[in-house]
């Protein structure tokens, strides 16, 4: 018995062993899915660099937009011409070279005799700028109109003279029948001849004639000398049968210029100086005399007339281009410009010492150079 005490109990201790190494495997089995997340912690290292390139692309993306300009708001401009070389070179370029559309600008092209009457229009309603010639800018000094650019200087005149007419220098207009246009570089031209000569309106005979009526005249015998611009002038040389020109300088300054109504500039500086940028391109262009056929064609086409007419304008004057304009107002030679002009008009008596006025009443140099600094 005692025997078989012994070994039951060496089975119960046995028993009990393998019952302890059981529960020993079952925990360490237990255990393994609370040590998976600590070996998956190295999966959390892509979490920065995945973050990483979103936050520094929309930086790049923002910091971009301010350098992409905002298209400008597409706008028409209802401009006032002359059927001539001088007033087309420039804009006739910027339509056909695409300058204004670079801008935004598309042009309508309405043609005038003169510039009073486009002034005149101006002030109606019809237009919004204008090109003229030296005549009106007395309209611009006595505050009808404002200049806000430049387009070419005249530093000689011309006369157109009858065959018979016996004319060689101005002093030889004394007693003769003179045409001309009131109001216009005509009438301004005339003056000047006569002042050149030490004459006056009384030591001729002055015919008020308007630009459709001037080459007629001409034409039929009824003046003797006839005092306008171009394409006029070179009608009256084509239709007045042995017909020439004389050359005269009196030292004046000879200004064309483009405007627009006092109350237009105010409301609309950056509109001048979008059309002045898009103008400023057209006139680098056009004033290079490799380009000058070209530019001649594109006037023939808008005025209906041939080209040979037009490019025969092309000695008429100094074509301003983006280099003259940008040191003519650095030295002050802009200004000294306008104030010749008004000199003249002044020594002309076209206007009074009442009227006169500085010319940054009247001229836009800021205009000038606020669109000169953006191109040149």
């Amino acid at each position: 018995m005692k025997k078989l005490l012994a070994l039951i109990l060496a089975l119960v201790m046995i028993l009990s062993l393998v019952a302890c190494g059981g529960g020993g495997s079952s925990k360490t089995e237990e255990s393994a899915p609370e040590t998976q997340p600590e070996a998956a912690e190295p999966e959390a290292e892509p979490e920065g660099e995945p973050e990483a390139e979103p936050e520094t692309e929309p930086e790049t993306e923002a910091e971009a937009e301010p350098e992409a300009e905002p298209e400008a708001e597409p706008i028409t401009l209802r401009i006032g011409y002359m059927a001539n070389y001088a007033s087309l070179w420039a804009v006739m370029t910027g339509i056909k070279g695409g300058y204004f559309e670079e801008e935004g600008i598309t042009i309508d092209l309405t043609e005038f005799g003169d510039g009073p009457s486009e002034i005149a229009a101006m002030e109606g309603g019809s237009i919004d700028l204008a090109y003229i010639g030296k005549g009106a800018h007395r309209l611009c000094i006595t505050g009808s109109a404002i200049i806000f650019a430049p387009s070419s200087v005249h530093t000689t005149d011309k006369l157109i003279c009858a065959a018979d007419s016996g004319i060689e220098t101005v002093a030889d207009l004394k007693g003769k029948t003179v045409g001309y246009t009131a109001g216009s570089s005509s009438e301004t031209t005339m003056d000047g001849a006569l002042a050149a000569a030490g004459l006056t309106r009384d030591d001729i005979e002055p015919y008020n004639l308007d630009s459709n009526n001037i080459v007629p005249a001409m034409a039929s015998g009824s003046i003797d000398v006839a005092v306008t611009w171009n394409p006029y002038s070179s009608m009256c040389l084509e239709q007045a049968e042995g017909s020439y020109e004389i050359e005269f300088s009196d030292g004046s300054t000879n200004m064309s210029s483009w405007i627009c109504l006092p109350d237009y500039a105010a409301e609309n500086h950056d509109t001048l100086v979008r059309f002045s940028r898009a103008l400023y391109k057209a006139m680098d262009y056009g004033s290079d005399p490799d380009h000058a056929d070209e530019v001649a064609g594109w006037c023939a086409e808008q005025t209906a007339t041939d080209k040979d007419i037009q490019l025969m304008q092309w000695g008429d004057a100094h074509w301003f281009n983006i280099a003259d304009i940008k040191a003519a107002l650095s030295d002050g030679t802009m200004q000294g410009y306008y104030e010749g002009v008004q000199n003249d008009m002044l020594a002309g008596g076209n206007i009074t010492e009442e009227e006169a006025h500085d010319t940054t009443e009247w001229v836009l140099y800021d205009v000038m150079q606020e669109a000169i600094d953006q191109v040149g």
